[in-house]
């Protein structure tokens, strides 16, 4: 029972971050999309994204260190490099993957927007949106098959 509700603990806190993190990068995106709005297509959709994702992840990497801080230290104090590494792999895997189905989604349905001639900060919280519902799921998935928690 209270590994189970360590697990379910470890979910909330992995997706909370990853929440926070999109929140962040959602407001950035957006703006950054509008501030483009005088721009080609594809180029709005190009920096959009990657000042996004700068921002996504500067946000989760940090949320996610505070979070874990005390989770690698063994007794002396000392930080268990081992456990560390192995569980680093698994949530790069599983937010690599994920991010993987979310650029391309996202890259492409923004891009689909514009060209129907949404304005560009709609165009930017429409596919984020949809992009980011389905990466939570596959990285959730992803971190069941991997077995992280």
């Amino acid at each position: 029972m209270k590994e189970k509700r360590s697990k379910c603990t470890e979910y909330l806190k992995l997706n909370k971050n990853l929440f926070i993190a999109y929140t962040t990068a959602f407001i950035i995106a957006t703006i950054t999309a509008q501030l483009l709005s005088n721009s080609i297509n594809y180029l709005n959709t190009s920096v959009t994204m990657l000042t996004e994702n700068s921002a996504y992840f500067s946000a989760f990497g940090l949320l996610h260190s505070i979070d874990n801080r005390k989770k690698y230290r063994i007794e002396t104090g000392e930080i268990d490099w081992s456990r560390l590494r192995k569980d680093l792999i698994k949530i790069l895997t599983s937010l690599g993957i994920g991010e993987i189905v979310y650029t391309i989604l996202r890259w492409f349905s923004q891009y689909y927007l514009l060209t129907l001639n949404y304005q560009p900060y709609l165009a930017s919280m429409i596919s984020d949106s949809i992009s980011f519902m389905i990466y939570l799921v596959v990285v959730n998935l992803s971190v069941k098959m991997t077995k992280l928690f």
